[in-house]
């Protein structure tokens, strides 16, 4: 329905309907503006191993990617959906622009975010990111760049990592078909030739330019006498260091982020300025009727929250579905109980670390199944300074019970700590009208 059918007018893909993957642009019904990747059928036939790797790359969280929101694996439909950046996509902007061409500072900013998005993923554990190239970077409604969480689970199990001409893939890859953060850190290389050239010009022709000293032959022709050649030639350094032959003599995710912060420019002007396109004007938006959990979510005043969650008990859980054979309620119910119990009571005495101890021992026994649980250890993580394990729990939540308020509030919370203000807003509005229905039912 948000896609209207996936209707072809609402492709935002760059090959259209010829792409194996197409993305769609989609509204979903509370207004809500969405990117939704629907895969080719035969993309993956393991469901499972989808679910898995969408439910990894949904547990990212940070203001330099286009986060994934939620998926779909029903029948042969495989899709993800992720957040919509409305202002196209840099190579729309530095190939294809219209009114000017991208500023050099600008050019600096999306190499300095796109090397935050990268270096915050291989903290995260996810270090991979499949056919990094201009198509992969989005722009906010802010004119912030993204990274395209798409990227970050490959286009099939089996399938290739890079749909690129062979000349702009690593060497690396082409003998052994398999991305490592090296290759990651090779395709950022070319990302810096694009940004410096304004053209996508193959590694080894740039490179043969840079050898023979004349990288000012390299530099797109409409940035001459708006930068310094020290900028230009240190940009030039670090493209050469990504674009190393051997993959361990390329810089990491880490060091990219060191060597471009010094070279920032106009930080303080803001990104759709640079980009030279308007603003958001949309009206203000009504403020909220806040419940005093909504006001705690705001204040990020845990305390308030541990309080709430505490006084509410378990009766959220009721009508939670736990069918339980006789075997298993004899041989493992009581042990279940035990461990929530103990968790309940080292939350009273706001001892976190064991409650958190105590919870997972009930959760992983699998013999019962509490939205309350998994708000509560999302309370004692975020008290413990674990926002990303807070947030991976209060979807959890929401899994188990669609329409808790409760899962929704401590999203907010968690986004809130994380800084993801945006998203943190969308969690809370939704808390509040869940709230609102709840108390007219």
């Amino acid at each position: 329905m948000a896609t209207n059918g996936f209707s072809s007018e609402n492709i935002v893909s760059e090959h259209g309907e010829k792409a194996p993957n197409v993305v769609y642009k989609g509204l979903l019904e509370n207004g809500r503006w969405v990117a939704v990747k629907r895969f080719n059928r035969s993309a993956w036939p393991d469901s499972r191993q989808f679910l898995d790797e969408a439910r990894a790359v949904g547990n990212l969280r940070s203001e330099r990617l286009a986060n994934l929101i939620g998926c779909c694996c029903e029948g042969e439909e495989k899709l993800l959906v992720a957040e919509f950046m409305p202002n196209e996509t840099l190579a729309k902007h530095l190939f294809h622009w219209e009114n000017q061409p991208m500023k050099w500072a600008m050019r600096l900013r999306v190499a300095f975010y796109l090397a935050q998005a990268l270096d915050y993923c291989s903290s995260k554990g996810r270090a991979l990111y499949h056919d990094l190239n201009a198509y992969r970077i989005l722009f906010d409604q802010d004119g912030n760049p993204r990274l395209s969480c798409f990227g970050l689970m490959k286009n099939s199990r089996d399938g290739k990592s890079y749909s690129t001409n062979l000349a702009f893939t690593p060497p690396e890859y082409l003998k052994t078909g398999r991305v490592t953060p090296e290759s990651v850190v090779y395709s950022f290389g070319t990302m810096l030739l694009d940004l410096l050239s304004g053209k996508h010009i193959p590694p080894s022709h740039a490179l043969d330019l840079i050898r023979g000293k004349n990288f000012l032959m390299l530099m797109d022709s409409c940035l001459e006498g708006h930068f310094s050649n020290d900028d230009g030639s240190e940009l030039v350094r670090l493209a050469t260091r990504c674009l190393q032959y051997e993959a361990r003599e390329r810089p990491n995710a880490k060091s990219l982020v060191t060597s471009l912060m010094s070279l920032q420019k106009e930080t303080e002007v803001p990104s759709h300025v640079l980009l030279g396109i308007p603003h958001g004007t949309a009206t203000p938006p009504q403020p909220l009727l806040l419940t005093p959990m909504g006001e705690a979510c705001l204040r990020k005043d845990l305390t308030a929250l541990h309080e709430i969650l505490e006084k509410s008990g378990y009766k959220d859980d009721e009508g939670i579905a736990n069918e339980l054979s006789f075997q298993m309620w004899t041989n493992q119910m009581q042990e279940t109980l035990n461990s929530k119990k103990h968790g309940d009571a080292a939350f009273r005495a706001k001892d976190f670390i064991t409650a958190i101890d105590c919870y997972t021992q009930f959760i992983d026994g699998g013999t019962m199944v509490s939205p309350t649980v998994y708000a509560r250890r999302c309370l004692c993580y975020l008290m413990s300074d674990l926002p990303q394990e807070a947030l991976g729990d209060a979807m959890q939540a929401q899994v188990v019970f669609p329409e808790w308020p409760t899962a929704f509030y401590l999203q907010a919370a968690g986004l809130f700590v994380l800084g993801i203000e945006n998203d943190a807003q969308e969690a809370l509005k939704e808390a509040t009208k869940l709230e609102a229905k709840r108390n007219k039912n």
